[in-house]
């Protein structure tokens, strides 16, 4: 009797001994990636340098430097800045409303917060949220810039961010107490939430777009009948919801509410068709008012949406040009709508979008497919990522688009006040082409 005895308790301290090994060995990487925050928290400021910093373990130093030696690098007379803060492959950036910051997110299990002011600067500083038990692919923020959404990995869903200012003036970061329902059957495209703040949308990689309030609540559904999505986004004026995929077409929804602020329903606006096989990507001017699409036909087309498409009124052609592009492809608007940016593997194109000329070709940007392709509010940088690093350049072309733009004007002003406004804004803009170029490559 006590010799079975003798036997299961020394079973059951084997079994014990075996979970402990595993649940230590489950833990190890997130133990490590707890020691990296402290120290990138550190690094940006929010504990004073001291001898603390010097207690580093010798065999994560040495990682480091590994790391630092294995990165891509990279460089370019229009380069203004890199970003390299993630430590894993960086999925979305998108910038605020307000103009002030730059969300990045990656499978680090972090989302980074940048300071468009800090772009021309040396250094290159971030607040960190950290996303608890999974890892977000995408990020947006709200109208106002004062919270942002992800998409989470595993959980397939919907987590809400609230940013919240400190004392100091940096943030601090509040996950809502519950994300949204899951919902869809098929990996997810994009995500974004109307500038009107009504509501938030989620595509997916099938012929779903579903639309969401703020609360959670699936409001409509749209099934978009293309046999698979490749793309999909809200408008900056937040009325519509488009989508592109294996068609040559881009269907374009007008998401209605009522005076009081109701949702009423979705109804089909009008669709953007010219392309001879199925569209990549597409993006919106700033207005809404212009549309660029890239295609695997090898061409971009810019339109002009700006219709009344109740009376039946169908967007204009503007303007078709022959590109490079591949699966992934992803396509940027200034917000003026003057320049045209396109992703094709891991270069960049840049186009003047009334003449379709190449202003600037940018190759080997990142060691990986480009992931996202975006212009700042103002349209003086465009910003992409790709692998760990992001970059940032400036906009040089939509300078020189808008000087052309400008001397046009002047020849036809009339009186002598509004020649002395423009000659006076050319020379100001001239001067900023002229400070861009001849920056120092970062």
């Amino acid at each position: 009797m006590e010799v079975a005895a003798l036997f299961a308790l020394t079973l059951l301290l084997g079994a014990l001994v075996i979970l402990v090994a595993l649940a230590v060995g489950r833990r190890k990487e997130e133990i490590r990636e707890e020691i990296e925050q402290a120290a990138e928290f550190a690094a940006e400021g929010s504990v004073s340098k001291g001898p603390a910093a010097s207690k580093k373990p010798k065999q994560e130093k040495q990682r480091s430097r590994k790391d630092k030696a294995s990165q891509h690098t990279f460089s370019h007379p229009l380069l203004a800045a890199s970003l390299k803060s993630h430590s894993a492959n960086v999925t979305c950036l998108d910038f605020s409303s307000n103009g002030k910051y730059l969300a990045s997110c990656a499978d680090d299990r972090t989302v980074r917060i940048w300071s468009t002011k800090d772009f021309l600067e040396r250094e290159h500083k971030c607040l960190r949220a950290n996303v608890e038990l999974d890892h977000a692919t995408l990020v947006r923020f709200s109208p106002d810039s004062r919270a942002f959404i992800t998409w989470l990995a595993n959980g397939d869903t919907i987590r809400i961010f609230k940013m919240i200012k400190k004392e100091d003036g940096t943030f601090s970061f509040k996950a809502s107490s519950e994300d949204f329902p899951q919902n869809h059957k098929a990996p997810i495209l994009n995500i974004g939430i109307a500038e009107t703040g009504k509501f938030i949308m989620s595509a997916s990689t099938d012929t779903t777009i579903h639309i969401w309030d703020l609360k959670g609540e699936v409001l409509a559904s749209i099934n978009t009948n293309q046999m698979t999505n490749s793309y999909a986004a809200i408008s900056p004026c937040g009325r519509f919801v488009a989508s592109c995929g294996f068609t040559p077409d881009v269907k374009v929804w007008e998401v209605c509410f009522g005076k009081g602020g109701e949702f009423r329903e979705v109804a089909r606006a009008f669709d953007l068709k010219g392309h001879s096989a199925g569209v990549h990507a597409f993006a919106f001017s700033n207005d809404s008012h212009k549309m660029v699409t890239v295609s695997k036909d090898g061409t971009w087309k810019l339109w002009n949406t700006n219709v009344e498409y109740k009376k039946q009124q169908d967007p204009y052609l503007l303007k078709t040009v022959p590109c490079a592009s591949s699966e992934g492809s992803r396509v940027a608007l200034s917000p003026d709508g003057r320049v045209v940016a396109i992703s094709d593997g891991c270069n960049v194109a840049m186009y003047d979008a009334t003449s379709g000329q190449l202003e600037e070709e940018l190759h080997g940007v990142h060691s990986e497919e480009i992931t996202d392709l975006r212009f700042d509010i103002n349209g003086r940088f465009l910003a992409c990522s790709g692998d760990k690093a992001i970059r940032v350049f400036h906009n040089a072309p939509g300078y020189r688009a808008a000087i052309r733009d400008m001397q046009e004007m002047l020849k036809k002003a009339q009186n002598e006040a509004m020649k002395q406004r423009l000659q006076q804004q050319i020379t100001e803009a001239q001067s900023a082409l002229d400070t861009v170029l001849a920056a120092p490559v970062d």
